[in-house]
């Protein structure tokens, strides 16, 4: 393939392209060509080369803007100023390589201290506790940064040294065939440096597990499933890295009798037969420790709701509160006195059928149903 093939026309993009466009067109097209796809093929190999030397130029913006005004003259001796042009971009194995493989392969020095792991930390409370809000104190067993050491993980009085495989680097490269192969150093592990004497406490990994108390703020209106971040409480990173973050899932404990639905409270209230037909009022103590009195219309029946505003749930993170709902249910007396009884008969004496619409109905449609049946 001829060096001399405009490099816009190689990664297949127009000349005002933006880097992200570049980029995704040389990832697209190295993953096409390269040769571990088209084992034995030259062309593919070739083709793979140039692609890379265009984008080696291209990404550059120096570079960039060099090719835009003189073209591949402008990286022949006399014009480039130095640096071999972008042919030399080849030996930045790394960047192809992190492109194909992943981040496992790749340039960019030493290895990053890793940051510590985040936890979870389920915490059940009851529906009270989420309608107020409370501060709680949790104790958990995580790992913390050594103190002796300063999380250096290196025996005080003493540090680290540069590792001698790497050099400090992290990385080690490796010739396999055509191409260049870097590696994490097996030595330091991609730190750069060597412990020649770890601390005694945690063993040169600069964290040790220990039990810690914390305070929890819970915010009035949480539910099962609200998740709480604590920031920097998580498990300790290695060699002083950044610790990781403390997840507390809340669980709410069922309540004897309230249910909820978002902000929503429910509850079953049992109504006297006597009141379902005059009607009447009736109080419920609320979480919020008010008494929320009820009105009841006369002639209520079995599974009606009745809801009274901003008795439910506080928001969350919010202003305001949801509803209460009261469902009713009718109970039928089961233990009467004689003179109960008596004065019973007497009201169903004087029933005509119109005060029990519903049942009234239903008594005519039966008749109807069962005249049909005989005729």
């Amino acid at each position: 393939m001829s060096a001399e093939i405009d490099y816009y026309e190689l990664l297949e993009v127009e000349r005002g392209a933006d880097d992200a466009t570049l980029k995704s067109a040389y990832r697209k097209l190295a993953m096409k060509f390269h040769p571990d796809k088209n084992p034995g093929c030259q062309d593919s190999e070739a083709r793979f080369k140039a692609i890379s030397q265009a984008y080696e130029c291209l990404k550059d913006p120096q570079k960039r803007s060099a090719y835009d005004r003189y073209g591949h003259a402008a990286f022949q001796q006399g014009m480039s100023g130095g640096g071999g042009g972008p042919e030399a971009g080849f030996s930045d194995i790394g960047d192809i390589f992190e492109t194909i493989f992943g981040s496992a392969f790749g340039g960019g020095g030493r290895q990053q201290a890793r940051r510590g792991a985040d936890l979870r930390y389920d915490l059940e409370i009851s529906l009270d506790e989420a309608y107020h809000g409370k501060q709680a104190e949790i104790e958990i067993e995580v790992s913390t940064s050594c103190e002796p050491c300063g999380g250096s993980g290196a025996q005080p009085g003493t540090g680290a040294r540069r590792c001698n495989l790497c050099g400090g680097h992290g990385k080690v490269r490796a010739q396999q065939g055509f191409f260049m192969v870097e590696r994490t150093c097996p030595t330091c592990h991609g730190r750069g440096e060597v412990i020649e004497s770890p601390c005694r406490s945690c063993r040169g990994e600069g964290r040790v597990d220990a039990p810690q108390a914390l305070d929890v703020m819970i915010p009035p209106g949480v539910d099962t499933g609200t998740r709480i971040r604590l920031s920097g409480k998580g498990e300790a990173g290695p060699f002083g890295a950044p610790a990781g973050d403390l997840y507390i899932f809340i669980h709410i404990r069922q309540h004897p009798m309230f249910e909820r639905e978002g902000t929503t409270l429910f509850t079953r209230m049992p109504i006297t037969f006597t009141t379902a037909a005059l009607g009447g009022e009736i109080e419920i103590p609320g979480l919020d420790g008010a008494r929320h009195a009820i009105a009841i219309p006369a002639g209520i029946q079995s599974g009606k709701q009745l809801r009274q505003r901003g008795a439910g749930m506080p928001v969350l993170q919010g202003r305001g509160k949801g509803d209460l709902v009261v469902e009713i249910m009718v109970e039928t007396p089961t233990k009467l006195t004689a003179r109960q009884k008596e004065l019973l008969r007497e009201l169903q004496a004087t029933e005509t059928g119109d005060e029990s619409p519903q049942s009234r109905g239903f008594l005519d449609r039966l008749k109807d149903a069962w005249s049909d049946l005989t005729e």
